[in-house]
């Protein structure tokens, strides 16, 4: 090995990343000064920049105070008042519920499957073990959250070790719903796959069914039809089934309301959130439970059957609870809806009528479009083509970081580009995002034509 090569193991290991050393708001500065706007978060991750003084200070002053406490042994004041927080603004049925705070949405939605299992022990089901989730979602890089994920590229390396999921069709109207079809039927019809596939199993069998509100990574942005979780809900309740809300993504503010169901008009069992919830300044996630999965684990066996060593780790709450504070401090709910229909609309105006732009879709500052080959059929690129990972290295040099991903049509065909800027981004930014899209997808394809 040279000596200037890369001791860290880089995703690609063919080539060094650019190393990032301050950032300035919603911006990164690399080394040698160059800025770059980071348009997606990280992953949805950064919705307060990178550089937000009261969160900066909170953790601060908590690792002055306290950095790690075992959680089997000890409580902290930053994981109580954090909980408490998020309690306070869960949906009904979570007032008396409570929330395990993780390290990353994986372990977070490994916690809430393995505490669903608990939950159908404690009440004397021990039948209930079968999972059902969703074809093309994404759920995780863990071997459990991996399995309930729906990608076949990404699942494919490590099939044999996966627990067999269930799976129904994403609701996806871009892909799916048909041209003589009411939004609301293709709802409908998409929920009804859910009852059949519980018919199938045997409600006896089925422990949880695990649905991401609005689709994300894989999918890029994919909002449900109306009325699919009202009727999914309603599934769910005759057949005694938990449904698993993964808002790792599009949760905590990013979608425009705290938790994204909140806009469906139901709500999930046990949610899973991370990413916008310690908007990247520490690593935390969390999983939270409702009221009647907690009273019969408590009225049960009384503890959990799972942990973690950094569960509830201090000063990681410190940080997030700063977020969410200054989320509500800053109003920054209003800004995302304000400046998630900007970007729609700048995406709009630019890319709209572009006969390789098949769809653009999202809620609030969680927005895509689809790139296909051809706009009538919706055909997508083929893999080889490489558009996704183009647009990708095209869009960083122009000075915007932005999430394209390949294989969301069916795990290997499909490109899309998420983008999922900072809340606390200015107009200018969101109008540069769109100029930089736009202006990045035809060189793209013009080189890809070459």
């Amino acid at each position: 090995m040279t000596a200037n090569r890369s001791a860290v193991l880089h995703r690609n290991l063919r080539v060094d990343p650019p190393v990032a050393v301050r950032g300035d708001g919603a911006w990164i500065i690399e080394a040698g000064g160059r800025r770059v706007f980071d348009g997606c978060g990280g992953a949805a991750v950064s919705c307060l920049g990178h550089s937000h003084p009261k969160v900066i200070e909170a953790i601060r002053r908590q690792v002055g105070q306290l950095a790690f406490v075992h959680s089997g042994a000890f409580t902290s004041e930053p994981a109580e008042a954090l909980a408490r927080h998020l309690v306070d603004r869960a949906p009904q049925g979570f007032g008396n519920g409570a929330t395990m705070f993780l390290g990353s949405g994986s372990e977070a939605m490994e916690a809430a499957l393995k505490l669903a299992r608990q939950y159908w022990i404690e009440k004397g089901e021990p039948s209930r073990g079968r999972i059902i989730a969703r074809d093309m979602a994404y759920h995780g890089n863990t071997l459990g959250a991996l399995a309930a994920g729906g990608h076949a590229g990404r699942r494919a390396p490590y099939a044999p070790l996966l627990i067999d999921v269930a799976r129904i069709p994403a609701c996806h109207a871009y892909r799916g719903r048909a041209e003589d079809e009411t939004p609301e039927d293709y709802g409908r019809r998409m929920a009804d796959a859910l009852e059949a596939e519980i018919a199938v199993l045997g409600p006896e069998n089925v422990c949880a069914f695990v649905v991401e509100p609005v689709g994300g990574a894989t999918m890029g942005c994919v909002p449900p039809a109306p009325g699919y979780f009202r009727r999914l809900r309603e599934i769910c309740d005759r057949h005694g089934v938990l449904m698993i809300a993964d808002e790792v993504m599009c949760g905590m503010g990013r979608t425009g309301t705290l938790f994204a169901m909140e806009q469906e008009g139901v709500t999930a069992d046990l949610y899973v959130i991370a990413k916008g919830l310690g908007a990247g300044y520490q690593p935390i996630a969390g999983m939270m439970v409702c009221e009647t999965v907690l009273d019969a684990i408590r009225g049960g066996s009384g503890a959990l059957a799972n942990g973690h060593t950094y569960m509830s780790h201090p000063a990681a709450c410190a940080g997030a609870l700063a977020v969410l504070e200054t989320i509500e401090e800053e109003g920054l709910l209003e800004a995302v809806n304000r400046l998630g229909a900007r970007l729609r609309a700048g995406l709009e105006s630019r890319l709209g009528a572009h006969p390789q732009v098949g769809d653009i879709r999202g809620r609030g500052l969680f927005q895509a479009f689809e790139i296909v080959a051809d706009r009538g059929s919706k055909s997508p690129f083929p893999p080889a083509a490489g558009i996704a990972a183009r647009f990708k290295q095209e869009a960083l040099a122009a000075g915007l970081l932005c999430y394209p991903s390949a294989g969301g049509v069916d795990g290997t065909q499909g490109d899309h580009v998420l983008l999922a800027p900072p809340f606390i981004s200015r107009e200018a930014d969101i109008d540069f995002v769109a100029d930089v899209c736009a202006a990045t997808l035809d060189r793209v394809l013009d080189r890809a034509a070459a």
